[in-house]
């Protein structure tokens, strides 16, 4: 058990990513075990999965090199067939570069990502019952000191642009842990001004898949 404080914790992205590597089988392991002939990747390289796996599509995981043509997705449990079909887990994989940090972070506030119910009320019942559905969409609100003369303010205004641009995204914690997310990035166009406060904009990050976490 521990407990982890938000100071000393950084914010980076990157929208480089290498070419995509082939994966043409998935094991149903814990984790899983990928297959993709001279894949080059390393341990842990952070790579950009796209599979038929609905929970593992769209995410950012660290790579464990098995062989010149395996390697396993750490933290990947891929052992329920009923959300990891036999055989549906090929995709690509690509190697995330060039992070760029997000500087002057001044306040963080994640939305989403809570589980989604659905209420149901059996006529026979006076009593509703909650049945899992899923969780609800994830994303993550930055209020960032406004300079727009930064080189991440600089590229995040320009991917905001492109609305269909997608960035990888990851936080380090002071303690050595880290989490990654993929997905689109909006930097606001209007900066927030208020006397007596730091003139800041605010940058939200929507999740496709996955925010995968990994400790140190």
């Amino acid at each position: 058990m521990a407990y982890f404080l938000a100071e000393g914790s950084k914010f980076l992205f990157s929208e480089t990513f290498g070419s995509a590597i082939t994966v043409t089988a998935a094991t149903n392991a814990d984790p899983t075990v990928l297959s993709a002939t001279s894949h080059g990747l390393v341990d842990n390289d952070e790579v950009l999965f796209t599979s038929g796996w609905e929970d593992a599509t769209d995410a950012v995981w660290k790579a464990d090199q098995l062989t010149a043509d395996t390697l396993s997705l750490k933290g990947l449990d891929a052992t329920d067939t009923q959300w990891y079909p036999a055989g549906a887990g090929t995709g690509t994989l690509r190697k995330v570069t060039n992070w760029l940090e997000i500087g002057q972070v001044l306040d963080v506030q994640p939305n989403g990502g809570d589980a989604r119910n659905v209420t149901i009320e059996p006529l026979s019942r006076r009593n509703a019952i909650n049945m899992p559905a899923g969780f609800n969409a994830s994303s993550i609100n930055l209020t960032l000191g406004y300079d727009p003369s930064t080189a991440s303010q600089i590229a995040l205004n320009k991917i905001s642009r492109n609305l269909s641009k997608r960035i990888a995204f990851k936080f380090l914690l002071a303690g050595g842990q880290t989490g990654y997310g993929y997905g689109t990035a909006q930097l606001a166009q209007m900066p927030s001004i208020a006397k007596g406060s730091a003139i800041s904009v605010g940058l939200t990050v929507n999740f496709l898949g996955l925010f995968v976490g990994y400790a140190s």
